[in-house]
């Protein structure tokens, strides 16, 4: 634990590069669609419980891996965004299935240290373009289902994004108190 609190507050933080396509604003909302390169995660994940009961969990879970919870006890710093994958119901609701997932630093990409606690896994994820739609505050299931609803209005239904998942995003430390930057993503189609 104190591992993963002291890489929070003292290990470097690397934003995840992307490659801006476009930014644009449509009926008074901005977006922006981005590339993003693969890479290596951490993830971790869970079915049964709802997204405010697990999702602070799992977060801690890999928080403590990058800190220094792992085989070699390396503390790697930290990557951002923590990326949660839902699977909404066709009414909206999020089923009770998530992941989440926090990419691996640059420097442990080629060879990630090996998790000690056996439910998070390493997964090589491939490149991909995303609509995303930022929005502040602390965000819960409530608060990303009606950005998600937003977004998907606003991009209307001819867009080509798939919609039997999407992701939550967020860019800070759990106790940070203002200034939170929080994003949904929609994964789009390739041509």
């Amino acid at each position: 634990m104190f591992g993963m609190i002291k890489n929070s507050l003292f290990g470097n933080t690397e934003k995840t590069e992307y490659i801006l396509l476009s930014s644009e604003t449509k009926d008074g909302v901005s977006f922006e669609v981005r590339r993003y390169d693969g890479a290596k995660f951490a993830t971790i994940s869970s079915e049964g419980r709802t997204f405010d009961q697990i999702s602070g969990e799992l977060v801690r879970k890999l928080l403590m891996y990058i800190g220094g919870s792992n085989e070699q006890g390396e503390a790697m710093g930290t990557a951002t965004p923590t990326i949660i994958t839902v699977y909404p119901r066709n009414d909206g609701v999020l089923s009770r299935r998530l992941i989440v997932a926090i990419r691996i630093p640059t420097i442990y990409q080629q060879s990630p240290p090996t998790p000690t606690d056996t439910a998070i896994k390493i997964e090589d994820r491939p490149g991909m373009t995303v609509y995303a739609l930022q929005f502040g505050g602390f965000a819960g299931e409530g608060e990303y289902r009606a950005e998600a609803l937003r977004l998907t209005r606003t991009l209307g239904e001819t867009a080509p994004f798939q919609r039997k998942q999407y992701f939550c995003c967020s860019y800070d430390p759990p106790l940070k108190p203002y200034g939170r930057c929080n994003e949904v993503w929609f994964l789009q189609d390739e041509p």
